[in-house]
């Protein structure tokens, strides 16, 4: 298709529309693979694109100062490559169906408020000695030094009272085992 010529509405805009895409659409779609790193659909979807945005705008297919229109059409495709680029770039990324089945499953808020009662429940079949010692290192977040210094009594025994608590937290939570480690 030329400058000059005109796209009138029904079957002759659409016999246009055509002979357009016939004419200029190999290039079109070359320079649009280019420009999204070989992905054909998205290419393809752009050509698409750029024709209907010809479709709407005949009046620059009819402009008298350039003899064709494919400069046009590839400005109008690069364009509309580079916004659905940084479109793309805006949101988050896409998960396809493998990686999800991949994922790791995170517990729900009611899987969590179970677990917590039965580690409470759990805790509570300790001797006093080694419940203080859990509490102070693995639920308060103090350091051996610290809780040692804490109750009164030497490192290697807040180690060994960690290791018997969690050892028999171990035999009561048969299915927590892997987070008791």
């Amino acid at each position: 298709m030329t400058a000059g010529t005109t796209i009138t509405s029904g079957t002759t805009a659409e016999h246009e529309l055509a002979a357009l895409q016939r004419e200029h659409g190999r290039p079109l779609f070359a320079l649009l693979l280019r420009l999204c790193d070989g992905d054909r659909q998205r290419a393809e979807d752009l050509v698409q694109e750029t024709l209907v945005r010809a479709w709407q705008h005949p009046e620059a297919l009819r402009a008298d100062a350039f003899e064709s229109v494919r400069p046009w059409l590839l400005t109008v495709g690069r364009r509309l490559a580079i916004d659905a680029r940084r479109a793309r770039q805006a949101r988050p990324p896409e998960v396809g169906d493998a990686i999800l089945e991949n994922a790791r499953v995170c517990a729900d808020h009611a899987e969590r408020s179970a677990a917590t009662v039965d580690v409470r429940q759990a805790v509570k079949t300790l001797t006093p000695e080694h419940r203080e010692v859990l509490v102070l290192v693995y639920f308060q977040g103090a350091s051996v030094a610290e809780a040692a210094q804490t109750l009164g009594i030497p490192p290697g025994t807040v180690k060994s009272r960690a290791y018997y608590a969690l050892r028999a937290l171990r035999r009561v939570l048969p299915g927590y085992a892997a987070d008791l480690r």
